[in-house]
Formats: structure tokens, C-alpha cells, sequence
């Protein structure tokens, strides 16, 4: 007699369905993802419109990175409570309305207020959207369905600039928010009519302390990292203040997460050595992408003399090669080995970082669409099997919390990278302007060289020496980061012996899609 064939885990689907799940996910994912960068583009633009000052426009991005990251590590307890769909449409829905209400903003607090809706709104839907993933698929497709995702989440910070500087060039600032209300409709309707909800986790108490000191230590240390710069760092008291916060914070979640009978960070999580090394891990991924993508569009715009629309154009080709990257890796990964496609992905982005040391400011835009190509290689390599290592050896019960904790070290590691970047670059670039300062003088060979002579004591002729000087220390000051980010790759690799290739497949889910 043939024996019985086993019947599909409840958490999968099949053909139509599961690509109809997968297109509203993913389109609830670049939606947020796009959010992350779209606005900076159009940030003088906003800034003229509401009269807002240069420190007073920065909280229209700060604003949605504190409120993101705070909300980020609650979607677990929240997805079990009131179930992943619920959620996930609440989600959605209420990142629609914010867009929309940003913009119909008519002044600076009201804008702050509305970004602070989508942070707390857009905070779930990273992590919902990998888990949902996950659990629609068996796990043979798994590292097809996390480059799928990986493209979503990847792609809408690579073409946010683009995007937001074409927008605001061809209509207005305003439109880099309305661009959210289709895509917003289309994602709920396609997670109404086809993603079932999973058995709530009935009788689950919240550990309010640990979710308080956890929203403590992240938000100060977000608040510190945003408004370091502004302030210069720890000169202001302020700044002394989110660092003792934030120092606290973190110390009782963590204290908390040893002692509490059931605490907000479960300790099953943290036991994980793939998980934890993956977070680890992703923090400088996180790092190394976004404070790239923070540090060339003022580079291209101020140095090489490009306009908004031309520099989105240039940086275009980071997507691309993030696009082929993936669609090779997904077939790869349930093949080679996820770790040594990690290690390939670092040297091809250490190699785009050495490319980027030779840039100087009388270059074509060649070498740039060369790099950031090869750069998005290299993160498309890196992005999906560190996010399979990440969950294939946790607990399918456990997968919605510990992509919320995912996603929110990916986000501090480019929170501190932006930060340390920026800050280096002003501090480099003051100390290469002032050892230049020190041979403006008239018995420098320099000033007399083809029979000219420079006239030192003409105010026109210094000013001209001082902006050109200013120009060339601030590419030095761009050099040095990027080399230091070259140098980053490279330590990151021995963070690859922490993990280990999981030896079974990931834990089936209980999804229903029925």
C-alpha cells in the first residue's frame, strides 16, 4: 500500500496566490523602504516652503528615524497579540494617511508630527513583510523569497533620491508623499483578500519595562546620533544627557532580559549564535550602505556641480547591480555555501570602496556609475544569505519578533555610520584646509610657477585660494571615509567564523492562507 503523502504545512501557498501575497508584501515593503530617502532630496525645498531653519528641517528626518526605531522592536509582541494581518493593514493603512497629511502640511510642526505617524506606522512592515516570506514558502525557496524581499527593502533607499529629485524638479516637494497613497491602497487590498491570519498567541503578558528601557536606550542614542553634529557633540549638555540615557537604557533592558520570567527580548533569541552574529553582522552592512548613499549625493552635488535629477541618475546603477546580484544569489544560495557568498560580497565592496579613494574633483561621472554598480554587487551578495544565516535556526514562532530586532540593528548601524561619517568628514576636512592654510605664502614655489606670481595680498586672489582649498580638503575628507569604509569590509570578515551553516532547514510555519 503507498504510504500517505504528507500534507503541506498550513503556512504555505501555491501559484497565484502566494505571487499575489508576495506583490502586495513587497509593495508594502519598497513603499517603506523608499520612505528612508526620498525626503533628503527635498529638504531645501522643504525647508524654503515651511521657513524653517537648517537645524529646525533636520527633524523632518530625525523625527521618523527616532519614532521608527522605538516602534521597530514592539511588532513582535503586537503581531501575536492582534494577529500579523490585522497589524499589517493597521500598518499600511495608517503610513498611507501620514504620507498623505505630510503632504498637505502646511507648517514645520505639523510635518514633524505627520513623520512621526509614518515612523511608527512604516516601523512593522519590514519585519512583517520577511517573516510573511518566510512562512509562505517552503524551505527550499527560502533564499529565492529573501532576495525577492532583499530587493524591496534595498532598492527603495538606492532610488529614493532619484525619485524625490525628480518629483520635486517636475512637480512639487509635496509629491514625494503623495507618491505613497496608490502603492499604500494596492498593498491593503492585496493583504485583505489574500493573507490568512496565524493563531494569536492567547494569554502573552507585555513586559512593559523592558519595551520602556528598550525605547529609552534607542531613542537617546537615535537623538544623540542626529543631533550630535548641531550641537558639537559633547560640548552641549544635551548631548551628555541622550549618552547617560541612553547608557541606562540599554543597561536595564538588559538586566531585564537576564532576570524577567518572561521579558521583551526573549532569551531563546539571544542564544542563537547565528541570529546574534547576524545582527552583529548586519549593523555594518547597515553601515556601509546607507552612509555611502548619505555621503555621495552632497559629494556629486557640491564638489562635481551636478543638479538633483542628475545626481539620482548617477547613483542609479547601485540598483542595478543590486538587481543581478540577487537574482543570482537566490539561485545560489540553497547550493554554495551562504557564508562564502557573504565573503565574496565583502571583497567586491571593499574593491568598489579602493575605487572610490581614487575619485578627484576633476573626474567624469564614469568612475561613479562604475562603483556604485559594482557596490550594489557587492550589498545584493551580502543581503540575502546573511538574512537566511539570520533565521534559519530560529523558531518559527519566534521569526516576527526577531525580524523586528533584525531590522532595528541594521537601522542603528546606519544610524552611527551617518553620524561617525558625518562627523569625520567636517573634522578631516577642517584639519586638511588648515595644513594648506599654512604654505599660503609668497615664498612658496607654487604661487610663481609659469612666471605668474600671485598676488597674496589681494583680497579676490585669497578668496579664490580659499574656496579652491575648501574644495580640494573636502574631497581629501571624502577619500578618508571612503577608505575607512574599505577598511571596515575587511574587519567584518572574521565575524563570519561566528556563524555556521545551519545543518537542518528552517522550522515550518503555521501561516494559513487557506
Amino acid at each position: 500500500m503507498t504510504a500517505p503523502q504528507p500534507k503541506p504545512a498550513a503556512g504555505r501557498a501555491e501559484g497565484f496566490q502566494r505571487a499575489m501575497i508576495t506583490l502586495s508584501i513587497m509593495t508594502a515593503t519598497v513603499m517603506n523602504s523608499l520612505d528612508s530617502t526620498i525626503a533628503n532630496v527635498a529638504l531645501p525645498h522643504i525647508q524654503g516652503s515651511l521657513s524653517a531653519s537648517q537645524d529646525q528641517i533636520s527633524w523632518v528626518l530625525t523625527s521618523y528615524i527616532v519614532a521608527s526605531a522605538i516602534a521597530t522592536p514592539l511588532t513582535g509582541w503586537v503581531a501575536g497579540r492582534f494577529g500579523r494581518k490585522m497589524v499589517f493593514m493597521v500598518s499600511v493603512g495608517g503610513f498611507t494617511v501620514a504620507s498623505a497629511l505630510c503632504g498637505v502640511a502646511g507648517s514645520l510642526f505639523e510635518i514633524v508630527a505627520y513623520r512621526l505617524l509614518q515612523g511608527v506606522f512604516g516601523a512593522a512592515l519590514i519585519p512583517l513583510a520577511q517573516t510573511v516570506l518566510l512562512d509562505i514558502n517552503p524551505p527550499e525557496r527560502h533564499g529565492q523569497a529573501m532576495a525577492v524581499w532583499g530587493m524591496g527593502a534595498m532598492l527603495g533607499p538606492i532610488m529614493g533620491p532619484a525619485l524625490g529629485g525628480w518629483l520635486t524638479d517636475n512637480f512639487s516637494w509635496r509629491w514625494v508623499f503623495y507618491i505613497n497613497v496608490p502603492f499604500g491602497v494596492a498593498a491593503m487590498t492585496g493583504i485583505f483578500l489574500f493573507i490568512h491570519d496565524v493563531p494569536r498567541a492567547q494569554g502573552q503578558k507585555f513586559d512593559f519595562f523592558g519595551f520602556a528601557t528598550l525605547a529609552l536606550g534607542v531613542g537617546a542614542l537615535q537623538m544623540m546620533l542626529d543631533r550630535g553634529q548641531a550641537q558639537d557633540w559633547f560640548s552641549s549638555p544635551e548631548i551628555w544627557i541622550e549618552l547617560i540615557l541612553a547608557i541606562l537604557g540599554f543597561y536595564w533592558c538588559a538586566v531585564n532580559t537576564l532576570t524577567a520570567p518572561a521579558p521583551f527580548v526573549r532569551r531563546r533569541l539571544m542564544r542563537d549564535r547565528n541570529f546574534v552574529s547576524a545582527c552583529v553582522f548586519g549593523m555594518v552592512i547597515g553601515l556601509i550602505l546607507y552612509a555611502t548613499m548619505a555621503l555621495l549625493p552632497p559629494m556629486i552635488e557640491t564638489l562635481l556641480g551636478y543638479s538633483v535629477t542628475d545626481t539620482g541618475q548617477i547613483t542609479m546603477p547601485r540598483g542595478f547591480g543590486t538587481l543581478i546580484s540577487m537574482f543570482l544569489v537566490g539561485r545560489l544560495v540553497n547550493r554554495v555555501d551562504p557564508r562564502i557568498i557573504i565573503a565574496i560580497g565583502l571583497c567586491i565592496s571593499a574593491f568598489a570602496m579602493f575605487e572610490m579613494t581614487k575619485f578627484s574633483l576633476d573626474m567624469p561621472a564614469g568612475p561613479i556609475l562604475v562603483t556604485g554598480f559594482l557596490q550594489g554587487l557587492g550589498m545584493g551578495l551580502l543581503f540575502v544569505p546573511l538574512s537566511l544565516l539570520a533565521f534559519s535556526t530560529v523558531d518559527a514562532s519566534l521569526r516576527t519578533e526577531g525580524a523586528g530586532l533584525y531590522t532595528l540593528t541594521r537601522s542603528l548601524g546606519s544610524s552611527i555610520g551617518i553620524s561617525i561619517l558625518e562627523a569625520l568628514l567636517i573634522t578631516n576636512e577642517r584639519v586638511v584646509q588648515a595644513g594648506m592654510v599654512q604654505h599660503v605664502r609668497p615664498d612658496n614655489p607654487v604661487f610663481h610657477l609659469g612666471g605668474r606670481a600671485y598676488d597674496l595680498a589681494n583680497p579676490m586672489v585669497l578668496a579664490q585660494l580659499s574656496g579652491e582649498m575648501a574644495r580640494q580638503a573636502a574631497m581629501i575628507a571624502y577619500l578618508d571615509n571612503f577608505k575607512l569604509m574599505m577598511l571596515v569590509c575587511f574587519a567584518a570578515m572574521p565575524l563570519l567564523l561566528l556563524m555556521r551553516r545551519p545543518k537542518r532547514l528552517p522550522q515550518e510555519s503555521h501561516l494559513s492562507v487557506e
